[in-house]
């Protein structure tokens, strides 16, 4: 027991303070904001002046996430691991967007990366569960401990599930990114887009950086439309192959409204999500039959104003 206790104290996030991006994943605000007895900023982590802003001398941890969810926007992930490194913290990276195929956080700096395995790493959506790594035999004891604690245990059927999903994990992200391209070039074009967010095009603001530290640009692709909410809520109704649904990362593709699914927890808090805005999980389907689906359902909508 004396072991464990000293492994207990060396938690990072017993108590203190945390960044978090300011378009974080619903999910984790949710965390943070209602179940972890921690104090939290949430901040542009592209951004150093406001990091080094937000940063206090009790900040225990940096989470970043990037891609971020919903926006995709992007993180140099060695530069924000130096800078918490530089004041004795932690940074954690949720990679599951990017996947351990498109990006190694570990590799730049990040003392621990985090993934659902709900999604890619399944990649055909018939499980559910997490996993965290680190490369930190002092931190991995750590981590153990809170999932003894905690019972984050997964069943045998779970993980077969999750490794027979990384068997094809190459493959998958391979088509999965190359769908994604095909149809962010409809978007670009479509005159009901209002405006595309994907860092594989080089008006992205963290085009630059994904290019250093990502193998491809990923599938996750978000828009906005003409016509605000309402179009937004057409729009998603009206697609055939793409179903509504709040998941992703599986090998069928999905749209979702984020303000009304995957982010209605954050609705009336700083990292409220734009009502107009579209999340796109580009599955492996052939990428003419999923082009056209947007095109008729894009089509449908109202001509945008001018």
């Amino acid at each position: 027991m004396a072991a464990e206790d000293a492994v207990a104290r060396s938690l990072p996030l017993r108590s203190g303070h945390l960044v978090i991006p300011h378009d974080a994943y619903g999910g984790t605000y949710r965390l943070v904001a209602k179940l972890l007895d921690v104090e939290f900023t949430a901040v542009d982590l592209s951004d150093r002046a406001a990091l080094e802003a937000a940063w206090r001398p009790e900040t225990a941890a940096v989470w970043v996430e990037t891609p971020t969810n919903p926006l995709l926007g992007i993180v140099d992930i060695a530069a924000v691991a130096a800078f918490a490194h530089a004041r004795g913290a932690v940074c954690v990276v949720d990679n599951t967007f990017a996947t351990p195929w498109l990006q190694r956080p570990l590799g730049l700096g990040a003392d621990v990366v985090v993934h659902s395995a709900s999604k890619y790493l399944g990649g055909h959506s018939d499980v559910v569960g997490g996993f965290a790594a680190c490369n930190d035999p002092a931190l991995a004891d750590t981590l153990g401990l809170v999932q003894r604690a905690a019972g984050a245990v997964p069943g045998p059927f779970d993980c077969f599930l999750v490794l027979r999903g990384v068997k094809t994990l190459s493959v998958r992200m391979a088509r999965h990114c190359a769908n994604a391209a095909a149809v962010v070039e409809l978007l670009c074009a479509h005159p009901a887009v209002a405006g595309v967010r994907y860092p594989g095009l080089a008006s992205h603001p963290g085009h630059d950086v994904a290019t250093r530290q990502m193998r491809d640009y990923g599938a996750m692709v978000a828009f906005t439309v003409h016509g605000g909410e309402e179009a937004a809520l057409a729009l998603a109704g009206r697609t055939r192959l793409f179903t509504l649904a709040e998941s992703l990362g599986g090998v069928e593709s999905l749209v979702g409204h984020p303000a009304r699914m995957s982010h209605a927890a954050v609705v009336g808090s700083p990292l409220e999500v734009d009502p107009a805005l579209i999340r796109l999980s580009v599955g492996i389907e052939d990428p003419a039959d999923l082009v056209a689906d947007l095109r008729q359902a894009l089509d449908s909508l109202a001509p945008s104003p001018g």
